[in-house]
């Protein structure tokens, strides 16, 4: 006989294998860098400093989850998983920004140095503030899958990274 369905029955993996779920979104954060990189080498698209800072917060969520997922205790694997979602809110927040120069371009476009060329040229504490300004290149849309760019993209993936490590702590503090 049917039990009567509640709101947290599809949810219930979350609880049996949250190991698991970090792991794949580990080895998922790994398959977009090798895109990104397949993208770069192969297609030729070159990355912009919002690009890279992207990528590095994808490097770092797939540090975080893999480590978390080995870790044992409820409060490291708490820990984990918050800092997780905040790095993914992070990098949300740079590819949100960087759809919105696509959406809606700068009138003057100031294509700036790429990222090495400002590291070579300038102290990193100058650095650091130029490449969150981002550039002409940052809004020019080079590829697209879907209709999206990669900038939309990696917001989508973000966020559902981010949505993930909010699902994880709530079922966590619910049990």
């Amino acid at each position: 006989m049917p039990t009567s369905f509640s709101v947290a029955t599809p949810l219930r993996w979350l609880d049996h294998f949250p190991r698991r779920i970090l792991a794949l979104t580990a080895l998922a954060c790994v398959g977009l860098l090798a895109f990104g990189l397949y993208l770069q080498h192969s297609v030729g698209l070159e990355p912009c400093p919002m690009c890279i800072v992207q990528r590095y917060a994808l490097m770092l969520v797939a540090v975080v989850a893999g480590v978390t997922a080995a870790l044992r205790g409820s409060r490291r694997f708490t820990v984990g998983v918050a800092l997780m979602g905040s790095l993914a809110v992070a990098g949300a927040f740079v590819a949100a920004r960087q759809s919105f120069l696509q959406w809606y371009p700068p009138e003057v476009l100031s294509c700036g140095r790429d990222l090495y060329g400002m590291i070579e040229s300038f102290p990193l504490k100058r650095v650091i503030p130029m490449i969150f300004k981002g550039s002409g290149d940052c809004s020019a849309i080079d590829w697209t899958f879907l209709g999206l760019t990669i900038a939309n993209w990696s917001f989508l993936c973000f966020s559902g990274i981010a949505a993930l490590s909010a699902l994880l702590l709530w079922r966590r503090r619910a049990a």
